[in-house]
C-alpha cells in the first residue's frame, strides 16, 4: 500500500502560479496528477516516471505546468504557471508501483485524497 498526501492548492488570479506537492510512503514506479472540475470526469494532467524523471504532459497544460520529482524525499511536485480559469479543478495525486502507466486511471491504485485550485479571472 502507497499512501499519497496532497498540498499546495489554493486560489489565484489568473496568469499566477501555484505549486502542488505530493508525498508518497513508498516506493513508486511513475505518479501522476489528474483533476477533475464539477460535473466532468477525471482528466490527466502530468505523469512523471519517477526513476527515470521521464515526463508527458496533457496538450492543455504544456508550456505551462511542469512536473518533477524528488526521489529522495518520495515527493512529487507540480509547478502550475499562467493559470487560467478553465485549469480551476479538484486536483488529485496517483501512482503506480507496476511497471505501466498511462493517461487511464485505471493504471493508478493509488489516489491523494485531493486539493482544490482555483483561478478567477
Amino acid at each position: 500500500q502507497v499512501q499519497l498526501v496532497e498540498s499546495g492548492g489554493g486560489s489565484v488570479q489568473a496568469g499566477g502560479s501555484l505549486r502542488l506537492s505530493c508525498a508518497a510512503s513508498g516506493y513508486t514506479y511513475c505518479m501522476g496528477w489528474f483533476r477533475q472540475a464539477p460535473g466532468m470526469e477525471r482528466k490527466a494532467v502530468a505523469r512523471i516516471y519517477t526513476s527515470l524523471g521521464t515526463t508527458y504532459y496533457a496538450d492543455s497544460v504544456k508550456g505551462r505546468f511542469t512536473i518533477s520529482r524528488d526521489n529522495a524525499k518520495n515527493t512529487v511536485y507540480l509547478q502550475m504557471n499562467s493559470l487560467k480559469p478553465e485549469d480551476t479543478a479538484m486536483y488529485y495525486c496517483a501512482a503506480a508501483t507496476r511497471p505501466w502507466c498511462t493517461w487511464s486511471t485505471s493504471d493508478y491504485p493509488y489516489w491523494g485524497q485531493g486539493t482544490q485550485v482555483t483561478v478567477s479571472s
